[in-house]
This record gives C-alpha cells, sequence and structure tokens, in this order.
C-alpha cells in the first residue's frame, strides 16, 4: 500500500480496528477511474472517465468503502517509478475529496512474471488475477468481502475478486475477447458503462 495517499488511508486503517466489516467496492482504475491509454503515470495525461464520480458518490452514499486495486507493472517494466504513481495518485485522490468523496485504500502491484526488471520480475499473488491486493486491502480495512463489489474492465479483475470470495463482480468489457475470458457469474456490461453499473450496486442493510 503506497504511503502518498496518507491520512485519510491512516485514519480508515485506525477506523478498522474494532469496526464491523464493512462491504467495499473495488474498482480497477485504468479502463474504469480514468482512460486506459496505456501505462498512464502522468496528470497530463489522466483523463477522469465519464460518470466515475456518481458511481463512487453513490457507492458511498450506500455505504460502501472505496478502494482501488490496480496492476501497475509499468513501474516494473521502469516506464514510470514509485514517486510518479505516488504523486499521481494523490492528485488523483484529491479530484474525489473535492466532490465529498473519499477512498479508503488504494493497492497496486508493480511485479511482473516476464517483463518485469530485476526484483520487479515475479510472480505476485497481488498482480490480478491473483485476489492478494483485494485480500490485503479487506485485513487492512476491516472490509466484508463477502457483501463486496468488483467493477473492472478486464478479465482478471473478475478472476481476482471471484477468487477473494466477492460476489457481485461487474466487467466493463474493454473489448469482446474480455467478455468471452470473463469466468461465469461476471455480470457483462459495455466499455464505460459506469452509470449502469451504479443501477447494479446492491443495497446494504
Amino acid at each position: 500500500d503506497m504511503p502518498a495517499a496518507a491520512p485519510q488511508l491512516q485514519r480508515s486503517k485506525q477506523a478498522a480496528a474494532g469496526m464491523t466489516p464493512r462491504p467495499a467496492l473495488f474498482l480497477d482504475r485504468d479502463g474504469v477511474i480514468n482512460h486506459d491509454d496505456g501505462f498512464v503515470h502522468r496528470i497530463e495525461a489522466f483523463r477522469f472517465r465519464e460518470g466515475i464520480f456518481d458511481l463512487c458518490a453513490r457507492a458511498q452514499g450506500l455505504g460502501y468503502a472505496l478502494v482501488v486495486v490496480t496492476n501497475q507493472s509499468g513501474i516494473g517494466r521502469g516506464l514510470y517509478g514509485e514517486a510518479e504513481f505516488a504523486a499521481l495518485t494523490r492528485w488523483m485522490l484529491a479530484r474525489f475529496a473535492e466532490r465529498g468523496i473519499r477512498f479508503a485504500g488504494v493497492e497496486h502491484c508493480p511485479d511482473h512474471p516476464q517483463a518485469g526488471l530485476g526484483p520487479y520480475r515475479r510472480e505476485n499473488p497481488r498482480r490480478k488475477p491473483g485476489p492478494g491486493m483485494l485480500l490485503d486491502a479487506a485485513a487492512r480495512h476491516g472490509l466484508d468481502l463477502a457483501r463486496s463489489v468488483m467493477i473492472g474492465d478486464r478479465a482478471t479483475d473478475m478472476e481476482a475478486a471471484r477468487a477473494a470470495g466477492v460476489p457481485t463482480r461487474i466487467l466493463l468489457a474493454a473489448d469482446a475477447a474480455e467478455a468471452r475470458a470473463a469466468p461465469p457469474g461476471s455480470i457483462i456490461l459495455p466499455d464505460g458503462a459506469l452509470r449502469q453499473a451504479a443501477a447494479l450496486l446492491p443495497p446494504l442493510g
């Protein structure tokens, strides 16, 4: 977990102690929060997807904790560094905060089993389709995976959520191949259909 998103993540960790586990909305970043233009790492290249703020506001209003789970192999490939990712994440969270939206956490995995350089070339259960980032976030923030939701644009997002025990898995299919590769039980919507996804969030009670 990156140190950059500082006080709000820290408060969330403290609040998790002794709290009743709460459900989360897990969000992939590239392709869901922002347009996936390929290894996005600069503020000027970061384009929010239409409907993402409304989706997150609705989820927060329903009582979901918001958590980003993002593969960032660009770090492992040497295309950009942890500091650049952290700076972009701080900026992204500030844009949500301006709209009253707070994230409980941001989990990222910089490794890649083939393309990673040096210590980044490794298998890592945190890298989707592994469930590690979701499991780590659940432990860190006191989350109830069995009442949580995952929204992603790749079949690997759905696989990670299924392996973590997340029942509601919404795929905003980046293309037809991703839709075909999605594991059974995935709810498949068109690419970028964030408003439709918002309407499918299960009410909590």
